[in-house]
């Protein structure tokens, strides 16, 4: 199979993996945003910061977006510095961030090791306006690499800015969900062939992309639900993409 998913705590699924067994690492790790107090940290769920008290789509809540700005820190260094031994020298990490942690995620991720490369953005054009104030309708993605990067191994061209509306309606799977169009750009960063990891699964886009850009994956996933919902997408994919030549017929 084209791809692994595990359903469990990520620093302990990644302790079990080889080392230099992806080429990219790309995820969407939860933010602990908007928590300028012990108690927004601590008394609102992920659901109740990232949907609208009036959403029709009832999607289940996620665990560990009750961390203060400190502890964040220490546990994306803490799971990065995972995550950068099991990928490739030359190897690269994307990770979504919104405003308010793009400098503790830069400051982790250099240092768990990775040379710092830059923030992409993801332009959202359906935020909501706000009066008086500039629209948050951008988040972003700081990229890094295990070492210098060789272009010849992967010589492609890449957008710094990606610009698609969060999946809305039945296709919404997820509170955080991104969108199957940008992340199917993203993970061209990962050589044809090449295996990307996802320790932050959802309900599967990364490995969704991955497939249909023809890369291995490997995802984690900490709540079962949504486990659950990555791993029929990611089949889904399979069958939706397997031709008469993937197939042997055996007598």
């Amino acid at each position: 199979m084209p791809f692994s998913l595990h359903q469990g705590d990520a620093l302990s699924v990644l302790a079990g993996l080889p080392d230099g067994c992806v080429d990219s690492v790309i995820t969407d790790p939860p933010y602990n945003s908007g928590g300028r107090t012990a108690k927004e940290r601590t008394t609102r769920s992920a659901k109740q910061k990232y949907t609208s008290a009036d959403s029709k789509n009832d999607l289940a809540d996620f665990t560990g977006e009750n961390m203060d700005q400190r502890s964040y820190s220490f546990w994306l260094t803490q799971i990065m510095t995972e995550a950068h031994r099991l990928t490739k020298t030359g190897g690269t990490a994307l990770l979504f961030t919104d405003w308010r942690q793009l400098p503790t995620t830069t400051d982790a991720i250099q240092a768990a090791g990775w040379l710092w490369r830059g923030v992409l953005a993801w332009h959202k054009p359906q935020a909501r306006p706000q009066r008086g104030r500039f629209t948050q309708n951008c988040e972003f993605i700081v990229w890094a690499s295990k070492g210098p990067i060789d272009g010849s191994r992967n010589p492609v061209y890449l957008p710094g800015m990606y610009s698609a509306s969060q999946p809305s309606g039945a296709k919404r799977q997820h509170i955080t969900q991104k969108p199957v169009e940008v992340m199917r750009e993203l993970v061209k960063i990962s050589p044809e062939g090449g295996t990307v990891l996802d320790f932050c699964a959802g309900s599967g886009s990364t490995g969704v992309a991955a497939l249909l850009e023809g890369r291995d994956f490997i995802g984690v996933e900490k709540t079962e639900h949504y486990a659950s919902i990555a791993a029929d997408r990611l089949t889904e994919t399979i069958r939706e993409t397997l031709t008469q030549d993937d197939v042997t017929l055996t007598v």
